[in-house]
């Protein structure tokens, strides 16, 4: 406990003198968040407990220098904390944490003790130039060809988990994005990011454009040695919004250890009722799906694969019950797996910037499922936003 008080005073006051140095050049904002966490989860030998408690801080902090009218610096960073049983009980636990899949290597653990540990990474770190119909982004950023709210197969370079309920601002790639505006809805784009091992690079075209009240893009390139095409559309049917996401995989060579041809397709109609309640409701086929086994906190997701399942139907609802208290359900269904996900959340303005919410994520499948292992999770937070 002790060493949570004191990096807890240790951020606010960094975070604080930071702010001081705000202008009308720079701009700086983020949070300061509290969360405990617990884990149920059925692990293999020689775990010998299946519950854990976890303590996290976490210290949001995004800069934006205004170098000239065309020209901005962002750096965007996250600064946690961890400490409880995770961190104790599982050995490579340090090492999970400390990652960083870009092509530099900017991940730094800080500290790492028997107890607890510190890590600190930057996830957006780049110029982005912006003058008349060209846009160029050079650097660790986040392109974001997604439609979805919940998966998106069109996303080739930074796929996004839905289950990974402690980061909404989503993981960035190191990268250069060009992009020509052609007129207020149309654009085409191209964007390229390297890879330690050149076959793990992404290199893909986006050209966008709006007919008949829809938004449609259209998508190929080179995702990690396959060739993928595809795109998404967003648009209406009277009031009820309707888009969707497609992408083929095709393998660039036959070598034995290569994935298959996948096809993956997505379709969302989401609608806002007259009482304020905002329903989405998705349905997605991925045809090479599915995985032997699977851990809540642990299995990454891909563009070529971003399913645990070959089919899965997900709905997620909000509804503001007050002017201060929202609440929200999430449920994902896997038929061919016999399994369901519920994940219930609450989310309280306790006052302007300080936000309070309780999370739950429950994993529900038979013994043969890949999911009767999964793990649920019970998570608290505290979030001061400046």
């Amino acid at each position: 406990m002790k060493y949570l008080i004191l990096i807890s005073t240790l951020l606010f006051w960094s975070t604080t003198a930071v702010a001081q140095f705000q202008s009308d050049d720079i701009d700086i904002s983020g949070y300061i968040q509290g969360m405990p966490v617990w884990i149920n989860a059925d692990l293999p030998p020689p775990f010998e407990k299946d519950s854990f408690w976890e303590y996290r801080l976490q210290n949001r902090l995004n800069l934006q220098w205004y170098l000239s009218s065309d020209l901005t610096f962002n750096w965007e960073m996250r600064t946690r904390f961890f400490a409880g049983d995770l961190v104790q009980d599982i050995p490579f636990y340090a090492e999970a944490i400390d990652q960083d899949d870009g092509l530099v290597n900017l991940s730094w653990l800080i500290a790492d003790q028997e107890k607890w540990l510190l890590h600190y990474i930057p996830d957006r770190l780049n110029l982005d130039w912006y003058s008349g119909d060209w846009r160029i982004t050079a650097g660790r950023q986040r392109v974001n060809w997604g439609i979805n709210t919940i998966t998106n197969p069109n996303d080739l370079f930074n796929l996004y988990s839905f289950y990974d309920f402690d980061y909404p601002e989503r993981p960035g790639s190191d990268a250069i994005r060009i992009q020509y505006f052609l007129d207020w809805a149309s654009r085409v784009e191209m964007a390229y990011r390297p890879a330690r091992d050149v076959k793990n690079s992404v290199a893909a075209m986006l050209y966008g454009f709006n007919t008949g009240g829809y938004d449609i893009q259209l998508i190929t390139g080179y995702y990690q040695h396959r060739w993928a095409a595809g795109g998404g559309w967003a648009g209406s049917i009277n009031q009820t919004g309707f888009k969707g996401e497609v992408m083929f995989f095709v393998n660039l060579e036959d070598l034995p250890d290569e994935k298959p041809t996948n096809l993956i397709a997505a379709v969302t109609v989401d609608h806002m009722f007259d009482n304020s309640l905002f329903l989405i409701v998705e349905a997605l086929y991925n045809k090479n799906g599915g995985r032997n086994d699977f851990f809540l906190l642990g299995e990454p997701l891909t563009a070529d694969n971003p399913s645990f399942s070959q089919f899965q139907l997900s709905t997620q609802g909000s509804y503001p019950f007050s002017p201060i208290l929202n609440g929200s359900l999430a449920t994902i269904f896997y038929p061919d797996e016999e399994a369901m996900f519920i994940s219930p959340s609450v989310t309280w303005s306790a006052m302007q910037d300080l936000d309070v919410n309780l999370l739950t994520q429950i994993f529900i499948g038979s013994d043969d499922s890949a999911f009767s292992s999964a793990g649920s999770v019970v998570a608290g937070s505290i979030k001061w936003n400046f």
